[in-house]
């Protein structure tokens, strides 16, 4: 590990924040909003302090990092918790107690059907439901969600009442993306909270712990089960400098993400320290946060700020600023002098230059300077055929006063954008906010389209009638760039940028355009070029709610009373049957402890990310109706065996059946036989989305176990959440040992089920290949506990979960 002092970039640990600092382009504090009743926001600092300080004991007092302070003081019973004596980062698995839990309507469906079966009558912690991933962009802002409203009815009907009927915080359609609400809302420093979806640490731009999980996880919090993670190694991000001329904090994650790749975060938590974090706005340091997401982190935090405070104020939260200033004068939120981070990171913010990611990865990182060279390069035309900006990633004020100067810039020069530009507001607040400073009609002046305040074209909602099955480029500020993602084209190739970058470039329709550096022809026969833009972060006359008819009851009660609406016959909801174990009796299981004999369904190769394993864009509609979603089980999988997407073997098929189909075809073949399978997966397997349906989805056709060269990190657990085993093999090279039909048995888990080697981590397989020849055994790891190995013998976690209730 390694030590690094912060005295002389912060102070001591318990020195007052300053009370300014040098951000660029800052308005006045503004107030303008009501305060809001924090009595639940307010993290419990007395009572965390208290428990961190038995954490202290434990481990001898050691100095700590602010990502192991947060954790830490969440522990649930440190003392039965911490009986072995330590933590080590990266092997102990903490049991942890969130503050809050946010879930996304699209998320929400599957984890309040789990929620429901637990048999509670209310949350055990503070929850909210945010309507933002079902509304799909066509027309603009009043027609899309007017639209949308209606065809997703029946399922906003369904999470309203589940809401009422839990006291549950209900954010209508309209009302905005859930990540910029919570930052907005309940986000506060020194925080722990857990959302339903993978961008969830966006909310540690206010320096606290937001950790993306599945919907079953979400479930531990909901019903005040402990919520276990295994305690991250801790990356340090050490920023110096300050950004000038068009670097952004965009430019800055996109950055690490070409350092990181999409796989040198897992397994770690991203802190950020140093001179250069004083420079950020709270927005700009969550849009950091957010796209940690994408190499992979756990979360990502910050020290506590002036800016946090500020946008605190600013967003009618006084009370909790307040409560944050007492709790860093008490060296709660920032890191020790002389912690220690695993590995630290340098950066120097004076010189990082704009940054754009792709195409088909968010980590492939080129410096503006650089791009058109790589276009011309890669053989791409030199055509951008859309620019999008907004998402939760970029739509603050501080990115929407940004874009507004280059679209003033561009109008006095006679410009408009020669590409359809689109613009999605991240909530109603700065919706009506812009609206109300004249930056909305800057945009449309130049050719914007103002989408309604969702998720979008970022998430595949985007109704897009051109360019279908034709190789072209759009240019957006969003946070991820998977094939087929955004319009469901795989020929459309997205690279991410900053949204002032990708706002200038709209005015160029060329992808070799660099505004840095390149002028633009006009009308008159002149040149004209951009000045770097400048934009605010809160503003001047403060913020306006906007339609208030989109909020929730704070803090609503629940009222039992209420019945939760799910019709009969629907084909978008449909109440969840527990899934059963192999281990109990009556399941056919011959083999005792140990899985049943089962059959490799096929091999994967390469990348396969959520969005291969379960799609997004039209199949959203189908989240919280698990029969209909299966359908496109691993659609865009290719498999190693032949090349082919979507193409799987049979190979004891019947003389009526063909010897290959599509992968959901043969998956349910194979449940039909009552035959459970297994996949074998490559490197980084489940990277992107927390959707838990990649999980749910295998698991309901029949399959129990998915060996992996390597796993992500949410989809990991989210296999072990719904009864399925997630094996890492030992030697990578094994992977192509075993093929579809090849027959594979554990050997070893028994000892693990049973107790008599619960330490060990090493499971064994013997494989009977399919095509002949003498069976042989191939090692591979786990890395399930001991709460975990009693989901996978209860067949879930819920299971588990549901037989303690009953038991209380």
């Amino acid at each position: 590990m390694r030590h690094h002092s912060i005295r002389s970039l912060v102070g001591p640990s318990r020195r007052p924040l300053p009370l300014s600092s040098p951000r660029r382009s800052l308005a006045t504090e503004a107030t303008s909003l009501p305060q809001k009743d924090c009595s639940s926001i307010t993290p419990p600092y007395g009572k965390l302090s208290k428990n961190l300080a038995a954490v202290r004991r434990i481990l001898g007092d050691r100095p700590l990092t602010l990502a192991e302070k947060i954790l830490y003081s969440h522990i649930h019973d440190p003392e039965r918790t911490l009986a072995s004596g330590g933590i080590a980062r990266g092997e102990t698995y903490l049991q942890l107690i969130p503050e809050r839990v946010a879930m996304q309507d699209a998320s929400a469906q599957m984890a309040l059907l789990q929620f429901m079966s637990a048999g509670m009558s209310r949350c055990a912690v503070p929850a909210s439901i945010h309507c933002d991933h079902l509304i799909q962009a066509s027309e603009g802002a009043d027609k899309d969600l007017e639209r949308s409203i209606v065809t997703n009815q029946e399922v906003f009907d369904f999470l309203e009442s589940a809401a009422r009927k839990y006291g549950i915080e209900f954010w209508k359609p309209g009302s905005g993306i859930i990540h910029q609400i919570v930052l907005e809302n309940y986000a506060a420093p020194g925080m722990l909270m857990l959302g339903t979806d993978s961008h969830t640490p966006n909310a540690g731009g206010l320096g606290m712990l937001a950790i993306g999980v599945g919907g079953a996880d979400a479930v531990d919090a909901l019903t005040g089960t402990p919520w276990e993670l295994k305690a991250p190694k801790i990356i340090g991000v050490h920023l110096t400098g300050q950004m000038n001329g068009w670097a952004t904090p965009k430019d800055l994650i996109l950055h690490l993400a070409g350092k990181l790749t999409v796989r040198g975060g897992t397994g770690s938590i991203l802190e950020y320290f140093g001179p250069g974090v004083f420079n950020q706005s709270c927005t700009g340091l969550a849009t950091v946060a957010n796209m940690g997401a994408e190499v992979g982190a756990t979360t990502s935090t910050f020290p506590y700020t002036p800016g946090m405070r500020a946008y605190l104020q600013a967003t009618g939260r006084a009370p909790v600023a307040a409560a944050a200033d007492r709790a860093a004068l008490d060296g709660y939120l920032a890191a020790d002098e002389n912690a220690q981070y695993d590995e630290i990171i340098q950066i120097n913010l004076s010189e990082l230059e704009p940054t754009i990611n792709g195409p088909f990865t968010p980590d492939l990182a080129t410096p503006l300077s650089k791009f058109g060279t790589f276009v011309q390069e890669n053989g791409w035309k030199d055509e951008l055929s859309a620019a999008l900006i907004g998402s939760c990633t970029n739509s603050s004020y501080e990115d929407m006063t940004s874009v507004a100067d280059l679209a003033r810039q561009a109008k006095a020069a006679g410009l408009k954008a020669k590409v359809p530009f689109l613009c999605t507001p991240g909530s109603e607040q700065i919706r009506a906010t812009i609206e109300r400073d004249q930056i909305t009609s800057q945009l449309q002046d130049v050719g914007a389209t103002v989408l309604a305040n969702a998720c979008g074209p970022c998430i595949g909602q985007w109704k897009r009638d051109d360019k279908k099955g034709e190789e072209n480029a759009i240019l957006t500020s969003f946070n991820r760039n998977f094939k087929s993602r955004n319009d469901g084209n795989k020929l459309t190739m997205n690279f991410l940028a900053s949204p002032t970058v990708v706002t200038a470039m709209a005015f160029s329709g060329k992808l070799s355009f660099n505004p840095m550096t390149d002028t633009l022809p006009l009308p008159s026969g002149e040149t004209f070029r951009f000045t770097p833009p400048r934009g605010q972060d809160l503003p001047t006359a403060g913020f306006t709610p906007g339609e208030t008819r989109y909020y929730p009851t704070p803090s609503p009660e629940p009222q039992p009373e209420t019945e939760v609406v799910i019709h009969p016959d629907s084909q978008r909801l449909e109440l969840l049957a527990p899934f059963g174990s192999y281990f109990e009796p009556g399941s056919g299981n011959e083999r005792g402890l140990e899985l049943p004999a089962l059959k490799v369904l096929m091999r994967v190769r390469g990348k396969c990310t959520t969005d291969h394993i379960s799609a997004a864009g039209p199949w959203l509609k189908y989240k919280g109706h698990l029969t209909n979603i299966s359908e496109n089980l691993l659609i865009t999988a290719v498999n190693d065996e032949g090349g082919d997407v979507n193409v799987a073997f049979d190979h004891d098929h019947s003389p009526a059946e063909s010897e290959t189909d599509t992968i959901p075809a043969i998956a349910k073949r194979f449940k039909a036989r009552n035959q459970p399978w297994a996949l074998i997966v490559d490197d980084n397997y489940g990277e992107g989305s927390a959707r838990e349906h990649a999980a749910l989805q295998p698991r309901f056709y029949g399959c129990a176990m998915i060996v992996a060269r390597s796993f992500a990190r949410i989809h990991e657990t989210n296999l072990k959440k719904q009864g399925v085993l997630p094996l890492w093999f030992a030697d990578k090279a094994d992977y192509s040992r075993i093929g579809a039909g090849d027959v594979v048995e554990t050997v070893g888990l028994a000892d693990l089920l049973s107790g008599r080697d619960a330490s060990a981590n090493a499971i064994r397989l013997r494989v009977t290949p399919r095509a002949g020849g003498a069976p042989f055994e191939v090692p591979t790891r786990h890395t399930m506990s001991a709460d975990q190995l009693k989901w996978l013998r209860a067949g879930s976690a819920l299971n588990h979960i549901r037989a303690q209730i009953a038991g209380k």
